[in-house]
């Protein structure tokens, strides 16, 4: 599993943890881990497919493992990713695994996940210019509809 992604945390209000929960699709963006793009990359997977992924996902057609993290099937239902987003404003694709060496994540990873998510829920635009700045993330897409 990837190791966590240290983001500068907001103060969050009330209001702004409420409003962070009903982002619509639109103004959501959508990246990827520098570990899940070189593992992405070995597969073939490409951008134009991961982008096409998440809307379906934000169409509810993923499996919701709870606490901001999803599971999704890529490559023709050969590869499973693992997708981290609390809030909806941000879509990281995080963790890449083939559906041949590994059925499913353990608690603990899963666990791990949605430590991630809530860390991202609280990333800053700063805070994400900096980790894409760094090349820790690398964006996909912006305003997936």
């Amino acid at each position: 599993m990837p190791k966590a992604l240290k983001i500068p945390a907001a103060k969050r209000t009330a209001a702004a943890k409420k409003a962070a929960t009903k982002v619509p699709a639109s103004k959501a963006r959508v990246f990827k881990t520098k570990w899940f793009a070189k593992a992405a990359k070995t597969q073939l997977i490409t951008d134009a497919e991961l982008c096409a992924a998440i809307k379906a996902v934000m169409e509810g057609k993923a499996d919701d493992l709870g606490g901001g993290v999803w599971k999704k099937r890529l490559n023709d239902n050969m590869h499973r990713s693992i997708i981290v987003a609390k809030g909806g404003k941000y879509w990281i694709y995080a963790y890449l695994f083939a559906k041949a060496d590994r059925e499913n994540i353990d608690d603990d990873e899963l666990a791990g996940f949605k430590k991630l998510a809530k860390d991202y829920a609280k990333a800053t635009e700063a805070g994400i210019a900096a980790a894409v700045t760094l090349k820790e993330l690398v964006e996909i897409c912006h305003d997936c509809k």
